[in-house]
């Protein structure tokens, strides 16, 4: 973990719409509790431009056993139960939104499990200062080289962080490798800074729901004791 207090609040912001999350409804019993690399290939199938498009992104599905993606069914072949509240959501740059509605009404293959699109819904992003991405890539299973990592990289996009908490390592199964990726919370930077990592993400494997962040309530209920 790391953690140092908080200085005066920078304040909010207008957010500039040029990357924003479109969701759409969804209709499936299940999916796979792994369906990262499934749900990739399902959309950029649909979606020929995907692949091609730097700042398009794929967030993961996440079902009622998931809670807020600090916890998931252990095996990759356990199935995720989706509520009729579950969406599936893309992170787009705003000039492919109209091409990306043209989802809604089709049904996507993911491993095996129908996955129906319904009315999607155009989200801004956040100017909140504290974030939470499900999924960031590493090469380490230690934490502090991961956080270390993240904080090297955050630097080099000019923005530092003043408080970063890693949750455990996820495993996502591709055909030919393994993908290990850790849960990162970050708090205590500009509204400016915020919007800037929403719209940059952290590491690779964007495509595939890796660092991808969303705003969160506060980091502050679990700081550490002194």
């Amino acid at each position: 973990m790391y953690w140092q207090e908080d200085q005066e609040d920078d304040g909010q912001q207008g957010i500039p719409a040029d990357i924003v999350d479109l969701s759409f409804k969804v209709s499936c019993r299940a999916l796979p509790s792994d369906h990262a690399h499934e749900l990739w290939t399902a959309v950029r199938q649909a979606l020929p431009w995907f692949d091609d498009e730097a700042a398009a992104g794929l967030h993961l599905i996440h079902g009622a056993e998931s809670g807020n993606g600090w916890l998931r069914p252990e095996g990759p072949d356990d199935l995720l139960y989706l509520s009729r509240r579950t969406r599936m959501t893309l992170r787009l740059p705003a000039g492919r939104v109209e091409a990306a509605k043209g989802l809604s009404g089709q049904a996507l293959n993911v491993g095996g499990h129908k996955l129906r699109l319904g009315e999607p819904r155009v989200h801004e992003l956040s100017s909140l200062k504290t974030l939470f991405a499900r999924y960031v890539v590493t090469e380490h299973e230690d934490e502090e080289a991961f956080l270390d990592d993240c904080a090297r990289e955050l630097g080099e996009m000019g923005i530092r962080v003043k408080k970063m908490m890693a949750g455990r390592v996820h495993r996502f199964r591709f055909p030919d490798t393994v993908i290990h990726a850790r849960s990162l919370m970050l708090d205590g930077m500009s509204a400016e800074e915020s919007v800037r990592i929403q719209e940059h993400g952290l590491g690779r494997g964007r495509k595939f729901g890796c660092g991808l962040f969303l705003p969160h309530k506060g980091i502050d209920p679990v700081r550490p004791t002194r």
